[in-house]
C-alpha cells in the first residue's frame, strides 16, 4: 500500500513537470490556493484557453519592446481570476500608475467627502475701521485655493468694516512639515509644474490647480524684431520676468521655453512669437510658495482699496493662542476633486494627499507618516506591500517599485468599496475629446472600437510607459488590466499597449 502511495506521488509529480514545461506564458491563477492534484487538472483543463491570448504573445515580440521589460496582468473583473500575467511579480517602476495606489488609499482614509480648509484670524482689535494688529492665513493643504478666493477672504475683511491694517500679514503653513520636495524629485524636475513645491499654504492659478505654480503667458509685438509681451496668472510681484522673446515674422516658428532660476523667483521667458499669433502658455513652479500666497494675499487685499500702514510685512508665522477666527474657506470634496487629480494625472495632488493623510490618520503631515499610512491602508485592502516600495503618491520617483498583479490586485478590491463609482469615474476615458473626461487618454484609441470603453490610469517617465484599469469585451465581460513597459527605448511603446488594450476588448 505505501509502494503504491509513493508511485502515486511519483506520478502526479512527473506529469506536474510535464504540464509545466508545456504551459505559454499566461497561464490562469485564480487567489485562493489549490491542491497539487487539483492544480494539475485545473491547469491542463485551461491550457486551450490560454491559446486565445496567441496573439497577445505575438505584440510582445515587438521590435519595440525588444531590451525592455513588459509586465502584464489581466483580471476577470467578477471573479478576481489572473487569466493572464507575464512577468506579473516583477518588480517594475509605476510612473503616474502609482497614483491609483495614493487616491484609492484617500478614499478609503479620508472618505469621498473628505475637503480642505483654509482659515483667516487675526490677533488685533477693530477700531473705528482700523484693524490693530495682525493678520494669519492659516492653510491645511488645499490645492484648490485661487486668486478668487483671497479676494473672498478681503470681502470679509470689508464687511467687519476694515479700512486700514496696522499690523502684518503672516501666512501658517505647519499643518504639514516644511519637506517641499518628495525624496527622490529630480533637480531638473522640480523647475516645472510638475515638481512643485508642496505646502500645506499654497496657491493655483486656474481651475485645473497646479498648487504652487504660476502661468506664463508671451503675445506677440504688432512688429516683427520687437520683444513678445509676457505675463502672469495670477499677475503678482512676488516672482520677477526676465523677457527674452522675440516677435518673428507672420507665420515664423512659434516657440517658447520658461525656466526658473534654481533657489530663486526669477523667470527666464525665451522663445519667437509670430505676428498675429494666439498668446502661448507655460507653467512654471515657485520657490517656497508659502511666501507666494501670502504676498499675493496682501496684494489683493491693497487692490481691494485696504491700505496697510508703511511697517506692514509678509512673513511666515504661527497663529497664535487666542487669535479671532475671521472666516474658513472650505475646499471641494475629494470626489470633486478626483477629476482633475486622476483625469490630469496632477503630480501635487498625489503628494498632498500623501501629506494629509499622514496628519489626519497618523498624526503628522510628512511623506515618511503619509506613506506609512498608504501602506497600512493597501494592506488592508489584501496588497501584498511586501513586494512593494512606495516613495511618494505621485509615481515622479524611479524607485517606486510595483507588480502588475498587485495593481490588477487593488483595482479588483476597489470594486467592492462604497467610494468605488467616484475612483471609477476619475479615471481617463479613452478617446473622449472633453478634457475633464479623456483626460490624459483623450487623444489614444481616438476613433477605434474601444473609445469611451477603456476606462484607465496612464503613467509615463524617460524609459517608463504603463496603462491600468477597466476594459469591456466584445461579450459583456469587465476585465481588470495592469500593463507596464520599463527600459525601453523607442518614443511609440505607447502603441503597442494600446494594441494591446484593443486585443482586449475583443477577447
Amino acid at each position: 500500500m505505501n509502494v503504491l502511495k509513493k508511485n502515486r506521488v511519483v506520478f502526479l509529480a512527473l506529469l506536474f513537470i510535464l504540464v509545466f514545461m508545456l504551459l505559454p506564458f499566461g497561464q490562469r491563477r485564480t487567489e485562493k490556493p489549490a491542491t497539487a492534484s487539483n492544480e494539475i487538472m485545473r491547469t491542463v483543463s485551461k491550457i486551450h484557453d490560454s491559446n486565445q491570448f496567441s496573439e497577445l504573445q505575438d505584440m510582445l515580440n515587438d521590435s519595440r519592446l525588444q531590451g525592455a521589460t513588459t509586465t502584464i496582468s489581466i483580471r476577470n473583473a467578477t471573479s478576481g481570476e489572473i487569466i493572464y500575467e507575464q512577468l506579473g511579480d516583477t518588480r517594475v517602476h509605476p510612473a503616474s500608475v502609482m497614483k491609483l495606489l495614493t487616491g484609492a488609499a484617500a478614499l478609503e482614509t479620508l472618505g469621498q467627502d473628505y475637503s480642505f480648509k483654509t482659515e483667516l484670524y487675526t490677533d488685533g482689535e477693530i477700531r473705528d475701521g482700523e484693524l490693530h494688529g495682525n493678520l494669519y492665513l492659516r492653510g491645511q493643504g488645499d490645492p484648490t485655493l485661487t486668486k478668487p478666493d483671497l479676494r473672498a477672504f478681503v470681502s470679509e475683511l470689508k464687511t467687519q468694516g476694515i479700512q486700514v491694517i496696522k499690523g502684518n500679514v503672516y501666512g501658517d503653513d505647519t499643518w504639514y512639515d516644511n519637506v517641499r520636495l518628495s525624496q527622490d524629485l529630480n533637480w531638473s524636475d522640480e523647475l516645472v509644474h510638475t515638481g512643485a513645491q508642496v505646502s500645506a499654504l499654497t496657491l493655483s492659478p486656474n481651475n485645473d490647480y497646479d498648487a504652487g505654480t504660476v502661468i506664463v503667458e508671451a503675445t506677440p509685438a504688432k512688429k516683427a524684431g520687437q520683444a513678445g509681451k509676457v505675463s502672469m496668472v495670477p499677475a503678482n510681484r512676488y516672482m520677477t520676468v526676465v523677457n527674452h522673446t522675440k516677435t518673428v515674422a507672420k507665420g515664423g516658428k512659434k516657440s517658447m521655453t520658461v525656466e526658473r532660476r534654481h533657489g530663486t523667483n526669477t523667470l527666464v521667458v525665451s522663445g519667437t512669437i509670430p505676428v498675429g499669433a494666439k498668446k502661448t502658455r507655460s507653467w512654471a513652479s515657485v520657490w517656497e510658495p508659502t511666501n507666494y500666497t501670502v504676498s499675493l494675499f496682501k496684494q489683493t487685499i491693497e487692490e481691494q482699496g485696504i491700505t496697510f500702514s508703511t511697517t506692514s510685512k509678509v512673513e511666515i508665522g504661527i497663529v497664535p493662542k487666542g487669535a479671532t477666527l475671521l472666516t474658513v474657506k472650505q475646499s471641494m470634496p475629494l470626489s470633486e476633486l478626483y477629476i482633475p487629480f486622476m483625469k490630469l494625472s496632477n503630480n501635487g495632488h498625489a503628494e498632498v494627499l500623501v501629506k494629509e493623510m499622514g496628519q489626519v490618520v497618523g498624526g503628522q503631515g510628512s511623506w515618511n507618516k503619509g506613506l506609512a499610512v498608504m501602506e497600512t491602508t493597501l494592506a488592508d485592502m489584501g496588497m501584498d506591500m511586501t513586494t512593494l516600495l512606495l516613495r511618494d503618491g505621485s509615481g515622479m520617483s524611479h524607485k517606486n517599485l510595483v507588480t502588475a498583479n498587485e495593481v490588477t490586485r487593488l483595482l479588483y478590491a476597489a470594486q467592492s468599496k462604497s467610494w468605488y463609482p467616484v475612483f471609477l469615474n476619475s479615471l481617463p476615458v479613452a478617446g473622449n475629446e472633453e478634457r475633464f473626461v479623456g483626460g490624459t487618454l483623450r487623444n489614444r484609441m481616438r476613433g477605434t472600437e474601444v473609445a469611451g470603453n477603456v476606462r484607465a490610469k496612464t503613467g509615463l517617465l524617460n524609459g517608463v510607459t504603463a496603462l491600468s484599469g477597466y476594459v469591456e469585451t466584445k461579450s459583456g465581460e469587465t476585465l481588470i488590466f495592469s500593463i507596464m513597459v520599463n527600459n525601453y527605448l523607442s518614443g511609440t511603446v505607447s502603441e503597442v499597449v494600446d494594441e494591446i488594450v484593443i486585443m482586449l476588448a475583443n477577447y
